[in-house]
């Protein structure tokens, strides 16, 4: 490889670093399809009402805009005290399992869902679960 530029390289970089033409961005259609195919909410914090009505609206949302897979965010993990807790319920007054009951016991939104990731929610580990949207028609 040679250290020298031609005279046309030169003349054909000095008029592309002038000219005030935008380069195609060959990879937007690809991060817009990315985007739309998977979607997150991190309901971590919300009482169980707020997190209720912000996961139907959201999932209402996502179903028309034909994202495919939502990732729920509950911030129960592996740091949660409640499994060592004799005073705090494992099972109830948690977004990991109310959120999804919710869900499931919701006719309208199931109509919109494949699948809820339940095996997730029942993980002691988890602090996430997964919902899969059918396709609108």
């Amino acid at each position: 490889m040679t250290d020298k530029l031609s005279e046309k390289d030169k003349k054909d970089w000095h008029k592309f670093v002038n000219s005030d033409e935008k380069l195609e961005i060959k990879d937007n259609e690809f991060l817009k399809q990315d985007r739309l195919n998977e979607k997150s909410i991190d309901l971590h914090g919300f009482t169980l009402d707020e997190a209720n009505d912000k996961i139907f609206k959201f999932i209402s949302y996502c179903y028309h805009n034909k994202v495919k897979k939502i990732n729920v965010i509950t911030g129960k993990g592996m740091r949660s005290k409640n499994l060592t807790d004799p005073y705090k319920s494992s099972d109830l007054g948690i977004l990991k399992h109310s959120v999804p009951d919710y869900i499931k016991n919701n006719s309208e939104l199931m109509k919109k869902i494949i699948k809820i990731d339940f095996e997730a929610v029942n993980s002691p580990s988890s602090g996430n679960f997964d919902i899969f949207l059918k396709t609108i028609k």
